[in-house]
């Protein structure tokens, strides 16, 4: 536990001199950015390692992984995200845990996380993840919304019991006109978040960036990174 312990320090050491020097590159101050660890496929013990080196906040893309991490955790203060395609029959149980939704993108999942936020009384952050590589009135490969929608849905969230609007996420796309031109689309992001706040000032968080680009993110202006290869390692795969 000694050596794990050793090696998320390192990693998270490192992670944070990126962020930095990210956020020194774009004239912006380091407390701008906040760090979400990513601990899918990963343990309860390195969650519980990664708030003892003052990691608060954490993601789950799956919730047969974090369902249970959770609640192995439910000790310590750590605010968890969700940030995976979210089914309708999985809502009962994320809104259990998470704080943030990271990953709404219609209106039937919307009218689902309000009715499971109201029955436990809850009040639960959403961000609308927009799709940039999705045409009109479709769903990007890697979920979202497609960008002319995303009011429609910003409207829905805010007008909806038990939720919170509370900004924009994105996955930086693999096909369309911005695939392998991450800073290209988080600056689209950027431009989409921009217009949002004009109607729903309260809604400034901006999700983007992963392990292999949250330089870019940072220096379009995103206010939170997703970071799990980088801190935790690369899982060998089972089987």
């Amino acid at each position: 536990m000694t050596d794990r312990r050793d090696q998320l320090a390192a990693n998270l050491a490192h992670v944070e001199e990126r962020i930095a020097s990210a956020c020194a590159s774009a004239g912006r101050k380091r407390e701008e950015v906040t760090l979400i660890v990513v601990t899918k496929t990963y343990p309860a013990s390195d969650v519980r390692i990664l708030h003892e080196l003052g990691v608060r906040q954490v993601a789950e893309n799956r919730d047969q992984d974090a369902a249970p991490k959770a609640e192995a955790c439910a000790d310590l203060s750590l605010t968890w995200h969700f940030v995976g395609q979210l089914q309708t029959n999985k809502v009962r149980s994320v809104t259990g845990y998470a704080d943030v939704v990271q990953s709404v993108d219609r209106v039937k999942l919307v009218t689902a996380l309000s009715a499971a936020a109201v029955r436990r009384e809850r009040e639960l952050g959403c961000l609308i993840q927009v799709a940039l590589d999705a045409e009109s009135g479709e769903r990007g490969d890697r979920g979202g919304v497609a960008p002319d929608a995303v009011e429609e849905l910003a409207a829905a969230v805010e007008s909806a019991p038990g939720l919170r609007l509370d900004g924009l996420m994105t996955v930086a796309p693999l096909a369309g006109p911005y695939a392998g031109r991450q800073r290209a689309a988080f600056d689209r992001l950027m431009e989409f978040s921009s217009g949002l706040r004009g109607n729903h000032p309260a809604a400034n968080m901006v999700s983007a960036g992963m392990s292999a680009d949250l330089e870019d993110a940072i220096a379009a202006g995103a206010t939170h990174v997703r970071v799990g290869t980088a801190v935790l390692g690369v899982r060998p795969r089972l089987g």
